[in-house]
């Protein structure tokens, strides 16, 4: 299964591959933003459904997402959320294991599920006329699915060869979670996404089968079909097929409280897969409904995306010190996590990368960024909002993931004129709030030498 927030299981091999891990932006071609349509509802059992209709071409978008991710712990054992994105797909009492998929491709279709440590997303295309098939398969996911021993035992195996894969045994492929944690001592976002090994082999059958009912119940998730529809076909489509699911227990989440950071935090990790060694500042930063989230989002863009950026264009282009050097803002539901990071050039020192890192910031702190320098990042963030919703499937989730993290489904409309009333004077107050010196935590990522334990 391939993992998005972000951004969290697309990892790189060697230097041209840390982008992959760590710029969650891309800038397109200028166009305008068009209104999404929806019109959204619940069903009797709680499920909540969006439907936007595009009858541009015969494609069409199922999808849902439930409000389940990393940081939902069973008995304090992690990585069940992303177990269940793979077990979900081991088959249900009407579907024989192994035949979800092939069904999909049979129909010419597409699929594909995500994780992050807040949310877990299930989706497919499909041809419009496939659209009953697409609700059908998600009515069985959500309404019995088979978990038993024998599923269980096959997905275990599996998710410790994508830990391998992935993390274990891939350059730098330990960086998110040794920010995590870093960064967290008490919340459940200290601990990988994927979880860790032990707990899963140590959980019970009957661990899986409570955590599924706790939280995959229609009440806890949110069905979003997008594209060639007809409104009232589709309603009567989705209230025959999700309808009779039952109501679940109501979900409550308390959000574990972290002290802040006062001080530097420094630490060292050895990893025995890579050549260069990296720097990396992290802090804690707001959640992700904060409007200072979307300021470290721009700020993020000013120092490192593009030749032009501040940093690049320091570091790696005028003074050569830098082989790589990237900002990226990990915006979760909780709380955030804002990190730069870089592989020095040469003889480089890492201490060195710090105080040309320090440097920047301190600009941000003091100076107003020149009206060019903003107006280009507007322009930016106008072509990502454009680009985010440039197909059906995007749509889809911009509309699941709106409703589930953000509570506020509008804002697949709204959340452009949230980035537009961001002035030069918020980048700098967010820099002076947020990215000192001790309130982060700095992380010298080095090669694993062989008498370092």
């Amino acid at each position: 299964m391939l993992l998005t927030y972000t951004i969290e299981k697309t990892y790189f091999k060697m230097i041209n591959k840390l982008r992959l891990l760590f710029c969650f932006f891309f800038i397109g071609i200028v166009g305008f933003a068009q209104e999404v349509d929806f019109s959204e509802y619940d069903l009797d059992n709680g499920l909540h459904v969006i439907l936007h209709q595009d009858n541009t071409a015969p494609v069409v978008s199922t999808s849902v997402m439930y409000h389940v991710g990393g940081k939902d712990l069973k008995n304090n054992k992690t990585g069940f959320a992303h177990f269940f994105e793979h077990l979900l797909f081991e088959g249900t009492e009407n579907i024989k294991k192994g035949e979800f998929m092939s069904i999909i491709n049979a129909n010419g279709g597409s699929f594909n599920a995500t994780t992050s440590l807040d949310r877990t997303y299930y989706f497919e295309t499909f041809p419009s006329n496939k659209l009953e098939l697409g609700l059908w398969l998600e009515s069985e996911r959500m309404m019995h699915p088979i978990i038993g021993e024998e599923g269980v035992q096959t997905q275990n195996e599996v998710v410790k060869e994508e830990r391998r894969r992935s993390y274990d045994n891939r350059p730098y492929g330990n960086v998110l979670q040794v920010i995590q944690d870093n960064l967290f001592e008490k919340h459940p976002y200290k601990d990988p996404n994927i979880g860790y090994m032990e707990d899963l082999d140590a959980a019970t059958l009957s661990e899986f089968n409570e955590y599924f009912d706790e939280y995959y119940a229609p009440n806890n998730a949110t069905l979003v079909v997008a594209g060639d529809i007809n409104i009232d076909e589709t309603k009567k489509l989705i209230k025959d097929y999700f309808g009779p699911i039952s109501k679940g227990n109501e979900v409550t989440r308390n959000v574990v409280q972290e002290e802040p950071i006062t001080e530097t935090v420094t630490d060292t990790f050895y990893d025995p897969n890579i050549q260069l060694p990296m720097i990396l500042l992290a802090w804690r930063t707001p959640e992700m409904k904060s409007k200072d989230a979307k300021v470290l989002d721009m700020i993020s863009t000013l120092l490192s995306e593009g030749k032009s950026s501040r940093l690049y264009k320091k570091l790696v282009d005028d003074q050569k010190q830098a082989l790589q050097v990237a900002a990226f803002n990990l915006a979760l539901e909780d709380y955030g996590g804002y990190t730069i990071y870089s592989l020095p050039l040469g003889d480089t020192k890492l201490e060195t990368l710090i105080e040309e890192i320090e440097e920047e910031i301190k600009k941000l702190q003091t100076e107003t960024i020149s009206d060019r320098e903003f107006q280009k990042l507007q322009n930016t963030f106008e072509n990502r909002f454009v680009n985010a919703n440039s197909s059906v499937s995007g749509i889809g989730e911009s509309l699941a993931t709106y409703n589930v993290l953000y509570e506020d489904t509008d804002l697949i409309n709204e959340e452009i004129e949230i980035f537009r009333s961001i002035t030069p004077e918020d980048i700098k107050r967010v820099a002076n709030e947020y990215l000192n010196k001790n309130q982060r935590a700095e992380i010298y990522y080095l090669p694993k030498k062989e008498d370092v334990q």
